[in-house]
């Protein structure tokens, strides 16, 4: 018993330094590079935060246990929305820049439009399906990239008259470039470090913690539905916090938003490709599979709640994330009741 509660320990304190670490990586390189932090969010920190989703859902898609692949996407989807933006729109309501918003959201949705007409439809997610959701990241990928390459190039063309006035072999040029270079050597350093301090953590605690919920004769997709989800969403939950308190409240919402995108396309897609499944049927409610009435419509409504008002006022108010934390207290009652 000492063990685990040492490892919790340690997984605890891994969080903490790994998101200080990787929210500091992160908006280095959105201040170096220029970028909106929302865009920064949703996709180099979305992909590190993500990354615990993919450890779990691929090792239980290996094992042949596709409840818990399966829940563990949508489950962290809603406690993304739901419970960890939820906190960090209700503390601090802030504005939004709406023009980096929008990728990500239409991914989403085509994404979620695509896994849900197969749910209810066959229920079956075969590989192509999983090599479909995949194509949809590469795309996504490319599309986000073209467009920081495209932003980091204006940039260039409007300072380039300052540029060339230092040209003649000008000693502090040559300095002030070097100085460039550490800075961003030591920001990809943090970066990195800090998705490898939070992945580790993370898993310390989902391991020990699903240890004890199984041990209490709790069904394996509730488990992942609620309690892996939300150890596998520790990682947004830490960024979110340390993104607040730092004051970088659009770092943390692009960042729930492409960590989204990420357990559909990413996350499903490779579960679903290295071993295909079909929805699990555990739970009933009102006589009926209990991820087609409640998971996957309150997936979709919680994220419709936090990004349709968003992007019509260009704000995040306090509001969204009361009736949003409210939504997910009542999804996990429901989840324990049946």
């Amino acid at each position: 018993m000492i063990i685990p509660i040492l490892l919790f320990i340690l997984g605890l304190i891994l969080l903490i330094k790994g998101g200080d670490w990787f929210v500091d990586g992160a908006t280095g390189l959105a201040r170096r590079f220029k970028l909106p932090e929302i865009l920064i969010g949703a996709t180099v920190v979305s992909i590190g935060t993500t990354l615990p989703e993919v450890m779990v859902s691929s090792s239980a898609a290996i094992i042949g246990n596709g409840e818990i692949a399966y829940g563990n996407a949508i489950g962290s989807i809603i406690c993304n929305t739901a419970l960890i933006s939820a906190i960090t729109i209700a503390v601090s309501p802030s504005k939004i820049d709406k023009k980096s918003l929008i990728i990500p959201v239409i991914f989403f949705f085509i994404a979620a439009t695509f896994y849900s007409g197969i749910s209810y439809t066959t229920g079956n997610f075969k590989r192509w399906t999983g090599i479909t959701l995949i194509a949809l990241f590469i795309v996504y990928m490319v599309i986000t990239v073209l467009k920081m390459l495209k932003n980091k190039t204006q940039d260039i063309q409007e300072e380039k008259p300052e540029i060339l006035d230092k040209l003649p072999f000008k000693q502090e040029l040559v300095l002030e470039l070097k100085g460039e270079r550490t800075s961003v050597v030591r920001e990809l350093i943090l970066l990195v470090l800090g998705a490898v301090a939070i992945a580790f953590g993370a898993d310390f605690l989902v391991e020990n913690g699903t240890k004890i919920a199984t041990m209490l004769g709790v069904p394996d997709s509730v488990i992942a539905l609620t309690f892996v989800a939300l150890g596998t969403s520790l990682p947004e939950l830490v960024t979110a916090i340390t993104s607040l308190v730092k004051g970088h409240g659009s770092l943390s919402l692009g960042n729930i938003i492409g960590a989204n995108l990420f357990n559909l396309v990413l996350v499903s897609g490779v579960s679903i490709t290295i071993s295909p499944f079909s929805i699990p049927a555990e739970s009933i409610l009102f006589g009926q599979n209990a991820s087609l009435v409640l998971d996957i419509p309150v997936m979709l409504s919680v994220m419709l709640l936090l990004t349709v008002p968003t992007l019509i006022t260009g704000k995040l108010k306090r509001w969204q994330g009361i009736v949003l934390l409210l939504i997910y207290a009542s999804y996990c009652t429901i989840q324990f009741i049946m």
